[in-house]
């Protein structure tokens, strides 16, 4: 090797060391839903695993007058590293106002009443959708958008973020933004007098409140330029995606809902008895919201952990990507749980399609037991049984 090539290969060697050495220095932070760098989480990896329940509808929350929001993210939940929610009522005439989400997209599923929002994105395109109950919408993370309590009623909807350190009351609000602009800079920036802005807020809003809207949404200020993908996706409007014995599913991800790129929701639906099996996400956390009923949640985080909490009516539930779990209706009425992921495509492996995709022989190695044995056990995967359990 010649002095000139010795030189080069030395720098670039020296230049990839450096690079490393700079990746090493700064790993990614525990929850990272990559898991590439296998930092252990210092909430996870203790000798007993933390809770994972929070009582949402029963927390504070911000009231301002007949409208609340309530919030769930690691600062009340630690675990939840992954994934946020808030629920939210507004009265009718209010409006959560204008804003934007800089670290998080926002899933919504709407539980009660109707909901109109309006979204922009980046490229001035923006659209207007009036929601029912059972229907969903999707922003990406950091477009504009306002959500308006339509009719004389209240609603109440759910809303999912794919960060569990976003926190709600950190959202960057119009009128925040207006109260605390120099009049004369907003005075340039829309061309009009500095006295336009004299009976502006001041502080932020949060829930604007005035008339109800109008039945239909009215045109825009530009004209109605509309995006091509639809913020909205009614969820509930569709046939469930699987029925069982003893449940039912509806699920919709990117693949039927393509703007959601980052979060798929579930609605399941589980009678009296019957037990979403136990399973797993392998690139995904799960963020559980109780709408009725009450379940009973198992959580096996490796090494002998096992944890199981009760969760009611308004009651939180989260899962760690990887953590095996299940879901069983402990109630005497139906239970209905919406379960949100922090990805756009659905992947689960069930205990059952494990077991069931093995010979007998490799079974009866590994449980030191007679091999007939599992010719008892499914054939199948098994996603919801009933209270008997799954039939042959």
């Amino acid at each position: 090797m010649s002095d000139p090539q010795r030189r080069e290969f030395l720098v670039a060697a020296a230049g990839i060391a450096s690079l490393a050495t700079l990746s090493g220095a700064q790993p990614a932070l525990a929850g990272d839903p990559s898991f590439m760098n296998n930092v252990p989480d210092p909430v996870l990896s203790g000798k007993d695993l933390p809770t994972f329940k929070f009582a949402l509808e029963k927390s504070e929350g911000k009231v301002i007058g007949n409208s609340y929001g309530k919030e769930a993210t690691v600062a009340q939940l630690p675990i939840s590293k992954g994934l946020a929610g808030v629920s939210m009522r507004l009265e009718p005439g209010a409006m959560r106002e204008l804003h934007w989400h800089a670290t998080a997209a926002e899933w919504a599923f709407v539980i009660e009443g109707r909901v109109r929002t309006t979204v922009i994105d980046p490229a001035g395109r923006a659209e207007t959708n009036d929601f029912d109950p059972g229907d969903v919408w999707y922003f990406p993370r950091g477009h504009g958008h306002m959500l308006q309590c339509l009719g004389d009623k209240p609603c109440h909807f759910i809303l999912i973020f794919d960060n569990g350190y976003f926190s709600e009351f950190g959202t960057f609000s119009i009128t925040d933004w207006i109260g605390h602009t120099p009049k004369p800079l907003l005075a340039k920036n829309f061309g009009v007098p500095e006295s336009a802005f004299d009976s502006f807020p001041r502080e932020e809003v949060y829930f604007a409140r005035g008339k109800q809207p109008p039945a239909e949404p009215a045109v825009p200020l530009q004209g109605w330029v509309l995006p091509p993908e639809t913020h909205k996706y009614r969820l509930l409007a569709q046939p469930p995606l699987a029925v069982y014995p003893g449940g039912r599913e509806w699920r919709v991800d990117s693949s039927r809902f393509p703007i959601a790129k980052t979060i798929t929701g579930v609605v399941l639906e589980l009678d009296p008895g019957a037990l979403r099996t136990l399973h797993w996400h392998p690139t995904a956390d799960e963020w559980q919201y109780v709408i009725d009923g009450t379940v009973s949640v198992t959580l096996f985080g490796s090494h002998g952990r096992f944890r199981t909490e009760q969760l009611d009516q308004g009651d939180v539930g989260y899962i760690p990507q990887g953590y095996g779990h299940s879901i069983e209706n402990v109630g005497d009425k139906p239970a209905r749980i919406l379960i949100g992921f922090n990805t756009g495509i659905y992947e689960g492996i069930d205990l059952s399609q494990w077991i069931a995709g093995n010979p007998t022989d490799v079974l009866a190695t590994n449980f030191s037991q007679p091999p007939e044995l599992f010719e008892k056990f499914p054939h199948h995967d098994v996603f919801i049984t009933d209270r008997n359990g799954p039939g042959k």
